[in-house]
């Protein structure tokens, strides 16, 4: 079938509470991120408005193929997936999303769970992918970028997503510090539970106009891991002066790289009473040597108890130039 048209916190911060929780959401992406394409029919496209066609058609078990070319709106995907159908939309890099003002979304997955986006390029928009309550997607080698704020959003309490082996670079091109790399949550409340996202494997950077990462509060039990950052687009202009900024809980950031940061590589932040906690920092690298703001730390913790609010630190994180691997008082082992 081919469709065308003319062009156009509930759990206590702890180490093994962040085990548990990343062990969870390790097992749910392996079993999602498996599916590249749909179990069922394929649909073929090749212009704007066959693409918005289909994804306003898609049932379960679908393909939506893309051909190679430029597809030019804002397109929404609203029809849900499930675990045993889920649905694809796919094509290589030269599969473009574009906008014609440079604003909305490139590609706004609303309600739209069991989703897997595949392969596909997005930008000159504000955001590249907004993921709306919608759990279980797979965002999986698509290149984001050219962007008036972030490069991939899950919010609305969107669970167990995947963004992984992905390129995002040139977001927050107006240069206020609010254009991340990777948002997960909403600033300022703790309502919006997107919970056990992963991020892995991805190259974030050059020229991210704030955190590569954010984790936002009210978040939990996420794992970044695998990630290669460049910090060179930081403005310090909204808070943003490292790679990953950790606000949410039992969170495990490992075996990630940075270069090119402002002040640090790593933060822990309570934006919140009883956030920003149980982080598990393992087998990261940082290099801080182009840092411009002192103190520079490979891992900078805040409001940090063994009791309350712990941070566990292993002794296979490295950091070269600045100030050391952690700010005084956190300890490492």
């Amino acid at each position: 079938m081919t469709l065308s048209g003319p062009s156009g916190p509930s759990t206590s911060p702890s180490a093994s509470a962040s085990a548990t929780a990343t062990a969870t959401a390790s097992a749910s992406a392996s079993a999602t991120a498996t599916a590249t394409t749909g179990s069922g029919s394929t649909v073929q496209v090749s212009t704007s408005a066959g693409l918005k066609a289909a994804l306003a058609a898609a049932v379960p078990g679908q393909t939506i193929q893309l051909a190679d070319g430029t597809y030019t709106g804002n397109f929404v995907a609203s029809v849900p997936g499930t675990a045993q159908s889920r649905i694809t939309l796919t094509g290589s890099s030269a599969a473009v999303l574009t906008t014609n003002t440079g604003g909305g979304y490139g590609l706004h997955l609303d309600g739209a769970s069991c989703w897997t986006v595949h392969g596909i390029t997005l930008g000159h928009a504000q955001k590249g992918i907004v993921v709306d309550s919608a759990n279980h997607v797979v965002i999986d080698g698509v290149n984001v970028g050219n962007l008036t704020m972030e490069g991939v959003h899950f919010r609305n309490s969107s669970q167990y997503g995947v963004l992984e082996n992905s390129t995002i670079h040139d977001t927050g091109t107006q240069g206020d510090g609010k254009g991340e790399g990777v948002y997960v949550g909403t600033a300022n409340t703790l309502t919006d539970n997107s919970d056990y996202v992963q991020i892995l494997n991805n190259v974030i950077g050059p020229n991210i106009g704030a955190e590569n990462i954010d984790l936002k509060e009210g978040t939990t039990g996420g794992l970044v891991s695998g990630n290669t950052f460049d910090g060179n687009g930081l403005t310090d202009k909204n808070f943003d002066d490292s790679w990953v900024d950790v606000k949410g809980n039992n969170y495990t950031i490992q075996n990630n790289k940075g270069s090119h940061t402002l002040k640090d590589g790593f933060q822990t932040h309570s934006q919140a009473a009883g956030w920003g906690c149980g982080t598990v920092f393992h087998g990261n690298t940082s290099d801080l040597t182009a840092a411009t703001i002192s103190p520079s730390y490979g891992i900078d913790v805040t409001d940090y108890n063994a009791a309350t609010c712990p941070v566990t630190i292993t002794p296979d994180n490295t950091a070269t130039g600045g100030d050391g691997l952690v700010n005084p008082g956190i300890p490492v082992g």
